[in-house]
């Protein structure tokens, strides 16, 4: 018989944990995708970063702040109610979302 003053472990909270790709323009952070494990947000960023490299003299030539991308743990509720994922250079019609 458990005794009431018995602390119980959940595992819910590891389950709610997700890794999220950060974009980030001067002090402007959004994230721009999630996933369930780290190596998937993490091939996420190097595919980003690739993209930006690839199309840096069409950013610059627009005046188009490049994104740097990053990999952090998230939880689900830190995500706001109308996320979408971002595009792959972080912005649409020349605004960072």
């Amino acid at each position: 018989m458990a005794r009431m003053n018995e602390v119980i472990s959940l595992t819910r909270a590891a389950e709610d944990t997700l890794w999220a790709v950060v974009a980030s323009v001067g002090r402007t952070n959004r994230v721009a995708d999630i996933y369930p494990n780290r190596m998937a947000a993490l091939a996420d960023r190097a595919w980003r970063e690739q993209q930006v490299r690839a199309y840096a003299g069409f950013l610059q030539s627009c005046r188009q702040a490049m994104p740097r991308y990053s990999v952090t743990p998230i939880r689900r509720t830190d995500l706001p109610r109308s996320w979408k994922p971002l595009p792959a250079l972080g912005f649409l019609r020349g605004q960072f979302i």
